[in-house]
């Protein structure tokens, strides 16, 4: 899952992305609505979390601007505002979601994995193919009936494989729904990380290169 931050707070913008990403979430920071709109633009994002009161573009014009354009991102808007006519108002922009500040980081978390199921097909409680299991909830991977112990990025990449459904998926595709923004684009990182999924899920292999498109699990 891809998150956009959109917080003027700085210090808070990146406590909560640095808390999302320890939770495997692919996560991108912005100050103000203008920068918002540009990697909105630019990349496919699962959830927005967006703060009403934003410089130089507002919150409202970012959530309106949204909308308008029909793009899949599910909005989470954040304000400190309590009076219920304000919360009101947040959705009525098209907000998919509002929490006011200060919260508990744990339920913003829970509304944003919401979010996210929402923005996309929903998956299957377990992903198998070629025998692997995933249990995304748990955090679980077996293959042939044997745990197999993996690192973040290693089960976000197993999982955008497995929800392909055995369609080739490209390495552009793995490195924007599993990393952020700050990865290089030209990096093996990619190339590394399967590497080391392939050595822990064993023989025989079952991720498959297709050379010059990308990688499947037939």
């Amino acid at each position: 899952m891809r998150v956009l931050i959109a917080e003027d707070e700085r210090m808070l913008a990146d406590s909560i992305a640095e808390g999302l990403r320890a939770e495997a979430l692919a996560v991108d920071v912005v100050y103000d609505g203008d920068a918002a709109l540009e990697r909105l633009g630019v990349n496919d994002y699962d959830v927005l979390v967006l703060d009403r009161d934003l410089p130089v573009v507002h919150g409202d014009d970012v959530c309106r601007a949204v909308v308008e354009s029909g793009a899949l991102v599910r909005v989470l808007m954040l304000t400190a505002a309590v009076a219920v006519p304000a919360r009101v108002d947040g959705l009525r922009l098209g907000a998919d979601d509002y929490l006011t500040k200060p919260f508990a980081f744990e339920e913003l978390v829970a509304r944003i994995l919401a979010l996210g199921r929402r923005a996309s097909p929903p998956s299957p409680p377990l992903l198998e193919r070629s025998g692997i299991r995933l249990d995304p909830a748990r955090r679980e991977v077996h293959r042939d009936g044997r745990f197999v112990h993996l690192a973040r990025k290693e089960f976000g990449l197993l999982a955008e494989l497995l929800r392909a459904d055995g369609t080739i998926v490209s390495a552009e595709r793995l490195l924007e729904k599993v990393w952020d923004e700050h990865t290089d684009p030209f990096t093996n990182t990619v190339r590394v990380t399967l590497m080391k999924l392939r050595r822990k899920l064993g023989d025989p292999p079952v991720i498959e290169t297709v050379p010059g498109v990308g990688y499947r699990i037939p």
